[in-house]
């Protein structure tokens, strides 16, 4: 049974493979429909990446992981990744719970996320209602992906 409430989402980077002296965040408003990749989708969104070519994965409370599945890391005994793309974040989080979400896993971008308010308002948050997780607060400077500080660092 589907949770219809909306909740906040508390996002903050918390590692990766740049210095984080103050760790930026986001604040993403999610529904009861939107499910974990919506929400990664939305934290890539939000957090500025451009090169989504990357795996993904959600540790949630209890330890399950949450990503893109892959049955050949099975076979090598790593644990299963549920498919985020059947599971709604509404109906597998609740107030005050606690998870991680890491892009990239090669380079370990590692995201604290908290349901932060489990009666959120969408109206009053937003306005209209979104059809997918979005940012509603944000704080801090966003590091480039692969930390590139001008344009002169493109390849060419």
């Amino acid at each position: 049974m589907t949770d219809h409430r909306w909740v906040t989402v508390k996002v903050q980077l918390v590692s990766g493979p740049t210095d984080l002296d103050h760790p930026p965040g986001r604040i993403l408003l999610v529904g009861p429909t939107h499910t974990f990749a919506d929400l990664a989708d939305a934290i890539d969104t939000a957090f500025a990446r451009w090169d989504l070519a990357h795996s993904h994965e959600f540790q949630l409370p209890d330890g399950r992981l949450v990503g893109t599945p892959d049955d050949d890391l099975e076979d090598f005994g790593l644990d299963p990744v549920l498919d985020d793309t059947a599971m709604a974040v509404t109906d597998h989080l609740h107030a005050g719970d606690t998870f991680s979400y890491t892009f990239d896993r090669g380079d370990d971008w590692v995201h604290q996320c908290s349901v932060d308010n489990p009666d959120a308002d969408p109206s009053d948050a937003h306005g209209p209602l979104p059809t997918r997780p979005v940012p509603i607060w944000g704080w801090g400077n966003i590091p480039d992906q692969y930390g590139r500080l001008t344009y002169d660092h493109l390849s060419r």
